[in-house]
């Protein structure tokens, strides 16, 4: 398990995103050399976890929540072979590619030890956007993504430290709850009924997506 690229945005015009000033940091490119890892803050005044990274929408991205999204090579190469096009490190807006790791499959609170300092948790899957479906160019986007709930996951910093591209990927901690960043996702999304088993994660969900399980419970129940 490694980090095949780190990647990297920075901020750019486009024309489909509603963020403020119209500009995203959604096309990442890998780097060379070391990138700093650290907490960025609480979402809405903090950005992205990696150094130079542009999080240009603090409404919905960034944060000591979201401070870091990783997406597998695997899971890219499978898109590839469904749209019939290249798909670079990168291209979903992933900070860290991976190599032979189930990103998807992870468990919420997994801790990953990347390099020899940086120690990441899992929090919860990516929900897609109208600036990912613009970024792609793909018609339909948002409801092919969702469709086929191979998410990526959302990570924070519990250790800062350097990254670069090659470095190995431990995984030091798995949660015995059964809560993937996928189910996770899935229970937002397309299955609701599973919010309430998603709430076995606890603390170490995301905590919006803790708030909405809590919600939707305490709604069945009233």
């Amino acid at each position: 398990m490694k980090v095949l690229s780190v990647n990297l945005g920075r901020p750019q015009p486009v024309p489909y995103t509603d963020q403020a000033e119209g500009v995203t940091g959604i096309d990442k490119k890998p780097v060379d050399g070391p990138v700093r890892v650290t907490a960025p803050g609480p979402k809405g005044t903090g950005a992205g976890g990696l150094a130079g990274d542009a999080v240009c929408d603090l409404r919905h991205h960034g944060g000591d929540d979201q401070a870091v999204y990783a997406y597998a090579r695997e899971d890219l190469d499978d898109w590839e072979r469904e749209l019939g096009r290249s798909l670079a490190n990168g291209s979903f807006g992933e900070n860290l590619t991976t190599q032979g790791l189930d990103v998807s499959g992870a468990l919420i609170g997994e801790r990953w030890r990347v390099g020899a300092e940086l120690v990441l948790e899992v929090t919860a899957g990516r929900i897609p956007c109208r600036t990912f479906q613009g970024h792609l160019g793909e018609r339909g986007w948002v409801k092919r993504f969702t469709r086929k709930a191979a998410t990526g996951a959302y990570l924070r910093v519990i250790e800062p430290g350097e990254i670069r591209s090659g470095d190995p990927v431990e995984i030091v901690h798995r949660p015995e709850h059964g809560v993937t960043a996928a189910m996770q996702f899935r229970a937002v999304t397309t299955e609701r009924e599973l919010l309430p088993r998603v709430l076995a994660a606890g603390a170490a969900l995301h905590p919006e997506a803790l708030e909405q399980a809590r919600k939707y419970v305490a709604a069945q129940r009233g």
